[in-house]
C-alpha cells in the first residue's frame, strides 16, 4: 500500500496573499471615505440653503410680496430673526448661521468667503448667470428687483480650502 499522506490548511503563501487582498480593500475603502463625506456636507449645505430660500420665499409671500425694511425689527421686515421663525416651521432639522445683509438692497455687491458666515441672504439681488470657479474668493450678485433676493453659501467642494465654492439660489 503506498501512504500518500496529505495535510489539509492553507499554506503561509495562501494565507499572506489573501491578507493582502484584504489589506488593499482596507486601504481603497479608507481613501475613498473622506471624499464621501464630504459630498455628503456640500449636499446637506445645498439642501440647508434650499430650505431658507424657501423660508425667504414663504415670508415674502406672507408680507404680500415685500421684504419690508431690511434688517430691521418688527414682523414685516426681513431680519435674521424673523426668517429663522420661517425655517423652523419648514425644516425638521437645525439650520444654523443664517443671516441676512443689510448692506442697502437692490444693488449689485460682492460677498467675499471672509464675510460669509454660514448662509447669507441678499434682498434686492439676484445670482450671477454664470457661478465663479472652485477656489475664487467672492461672488458677485446682480442687481434685482425689491421683490427678489440671492441665497448663499459656501461647499467644501474636495476639502482643499483653496477650493471652496460658493452656491447661490434665487428667491
Amino acid at each position: 500500500m503506498n501512504a500518500q499522506h496529505k495535510d489539509k490548511g492553507f499554506t503561509i503563501i495562501e494565507v499572506v496573499l489573501v491578507l493582502a487582498i484584504a489589506g488593499l480593500i482596507f486601504l481603497m475603502v479608507f481613501i475613498a471615505l473622506p471624499a464621501l463625506q464630504r459630498g455628503q456636507r456640500d449636499q446637506a449645505r445645498k439642501n440647508d440653503i434650499s430650505t431658507v430660500a424657501s423660508a425667504v420665499n414663504t415670508f415674502k409671500s406672507g408680507n404680500r410680496g415685500s421684504f419690508g425694511t431690511v434688517g430691521a425689527t418688527g414682523n414685516g421686515n426681513l431680519n435674521s430673526a424673523n426668517i429663522r421663525t420661517y425655517i423652523d416651521r419648514l425644516d425638521q432639522y437645525e439650520v444654523s448661521g443664517v443671516s441676512v445683509n443689510t448692506n442697502g438692497a437692490v444693488a449689485d455687491k460682492t460677498i467675499t468667503h471672509t464675510n460669509l458666515e454660514g448662509i447669507v441672504i441678499v434682498a434686492g439681488s439676484k445670482c450671477p448667470t454664470a457661478m465663479p470657479a472652485p477656489g475664487a474668493t467672492s461672488i458677485g450678485v446682480i442687481r434685482g428687483t425689491a421683490r427678489t433676493a440671492a441665497v448663499i453659501g459656501l461647499l467644501e467642494n474636495n476639502g482643499n480650502a483653496a477650493q471652496r465654492a460658493f452656491f447661490c439660489q434665487d428667491v
